[in-house]
């Protein structure tokens, strides 16, 4: 018979280890919070299957893999998030980075743009949209039709995406074997 267990958040099942989904929240946020974005992302995925519309879980599992550098995963992931709650700024925020570090530059313009027009005070969020739309702007002088600047996708600052002095590697959407901290 399967049913909530003791401290099992909104009636969540148990797995068999006696932690509820709340219980298994907080592991994944302290070990994100501790620079460990690999195994945050590995136990928030779990959080994710109990909790599919929780945005406070999707916008952890995003971060955790944004900085795990898997950002592939982390689109698809602030998409939902971004369809969980269509008022986040901070949804369209990482969406946008995430689309940036994957190279897909006008999208990211495109979800950046809606970010600060969310919240134009947030000076990341205005720094990353002018960042994504001077890396749209042909170089003067280029030879080459469609040259951009010297910049590419991954010198994108994480801005609010990242903690704890973890590294990403922009190419690598099954991250770098890593728990994100760099130190393998």
């Amino acid at each position: 018979m399967s049913g909530p267990g003791p401290g099992a958040a909104s009636g969540s099942p148990e797995r068999g280890d006696g932690l509820g989904t709340y219980e298994w929240l907080q592991r994944g946020l302290g070990l994100l919070e501790g620079g460990h974005a690999a195994a945050a992302a590995t136990v928030l995925e779990r959080v994710a299957e109990d909790e599919p519309r929780s945005a406070s879980v999707l916008e952890a599992l995003a971060r955790a893999q944004f900085i795990a550098g898997r950002p592939g995963a982390a689109v698809r992931t602030f998409e939902r998030l971004a369809e969980v709650a269509p008022d986040s700024d901070y949804a369209r925020f990482g969406y946008g980075q995430s689309l940036r570090r994957l190279g897909r530059l006008p999208q990211a313009a495109e979800q950046l743009a809606l970010a600060v027009a969310m919240r134009p005070q947030r000076a990341e969020y205005v720094e990353a949209l002018s960042s994504v739309r001077a890396l749209l702007q042909p170089r003067p002088g280029a030879s080459g039709a469609g040259e951009q600047t010297g910049e590419g996708p991954e010198s994108a600052a994480p801005g609010l995406l990242d903690v704890g002095g973890t590294t990403t590697t922009p190419d690598d959407d099954e991250g770098t074997g890593t728990d994100g901290d760099g130190r393998g």
